[in-house]
């Protein structure tokens, strides 16, 4: 007599969910919660429910590392420390990129599910509804490093307190005396951007001091982009004494910026960037910054993907490791002789001038 197949309907009479919860099991996506995961694991078990082609039966071995661009020292940093993680857990590591704002189709997650990837980790780069539904279609669990824009609440993600280190690099500014402080932060539709922005504003607010827009930049995270929006703010008449720069790579575009402007840093300008790659310390003068656990960030990151892929339940979705403030040479107290009769920076303010 023929053995009677048990089917997925039946399983998920048996364990008390829908049939969809039991398919998400089978595909091995993430948002299942851990005790139905478990119970529809033992049952498929229990009935030996073959599951032709699971992902999890036939691992490849490789995690994919999707980032929105690999010409920054910055995507090193991350790469080391899931590097680091996938060297541990004997695990090989894809590399490559997507340009921001990039609008075609999700053709990067065919790629990837082409090639039986077991998991990715997707760095600052925007998530889709597509590129999601593609890769739970195809059982890929997946992280998010940084996002770009807010993620779904199931998918997993790692950051850093980008609203601290705003704050705290613009209060070290603020204890030196600077009141007229310029800020280039990166793109303006990205989370970390805004976040970092937020906290330079509130650490106006806390000194009773309004922001200027005219003192706001959106730049690109990259030297070029510190460099454009620093000349555009060294160009006001009455200039910054002081700049956040929201990475380390426009921290060096300022340097050249405040260069060609004949200003000394930090005796005409104080410059604080964020991220402390290791150039910013052998920078001239050495770069005060907000540090960014980046490859600790990938270590997480790269953890989370392998406790997904082995099934292992998550103790939260939303991981933040902490910034710091690293004071170098690159900021100094505003100076004196640099300020006007009505105790506004220098240049001269237009009030002063009319007098």
């Amino acid at each position: 007599m023929a053995v009677r197949k048990t089917t997925l309907a039946a399983i998920a009479a048996e364990a008390g969910v829908s049939l969809p919860t039991v398919s998400k099991v089978v595909n091995g996506r993430p948002d299942v919660a851990p005790t139905t995961r478990a119970r529809v694991e033992q049952l498929l078990d229990q009935h030996q429910y073959r599951r032709n082609g699971l992902r999890a039966h036939r691992r490849s071995g490789l995690i994919d590392l999707v980032f929105a661009g690999l010409d920054s020292p910055w995507a090193i940093e991350i790469l080391r420390g899931v590097e680091e993680w996938g060297a541990e857990h004997s695990i090989a590591i894809a590399v490559s990129s997507v340009r921001h704002g990039d609008a075609r189709p999700a053709s990067w997650t065919s790629a990837i599910a082409s090639h039986h990837s077991d998991g990715v980790i997707l760095v600052t780069t925007t998530l889709t509804t597509a590129q999601v539904g593609q890769l739970r279609g195809a059982g890929i669990p997946l992280v998010v490093i940084d996002p770009a824009n807010t993620p779904p609440p199931d998918i997993p993600s790692v950051g850093a307190t980008n609203w601290a280190g705003g704050l705290a690099a613009t209060e070290h500014l603020l204890s030196l005396g600077h009141r007229r402080i310029g800020a280039i932060t990166g793109f303006a539709d990205m989370l970390c951007s805004l976040a970092r922005l937020d906290g330079y504003r509130s650490a106006l607010e806390r000194a009773g001091i309004a922001t200027d827009p005219d003192l706001i930049k959106y730049g690109n995270f990259e030297h070029e982009g510190g460099y454009a929006r620093a000349v555009e703010l060294l160009d006001l008449p009455d200039r910054p004494t002081a700049i956040f720069a929201g990475s380390d790579q426009q921290a060096f575009g300022v340097y050249e910026a405040a260069r060609r402007h004949g200003l000394r840093i930090p005796d005409d300008l104080s410059v604080v960037g964020f991220d402390e790659l290791p150039v910013s310390r052998w920078a001239s003068p050495p770069l005060t910054t907000v540090r960014q656990p980046l490859t600790e960030m990938g270590s997480a990151a790269a953890q989370m993907l392998g406790d997904l892929i082995d099934g292992r339940p998550l103790r939260t979705n939303r991981v933040e490791l902490s910034t710091e403030l690293y004071v170098r040479e690159s900021t100094a107290a505003l100076r004196q002789e640099a300020l006007c009769a009505c105790l506004t920076t220098y240049p001269k303010c237009t009030k002063c001038r009319a007098r």
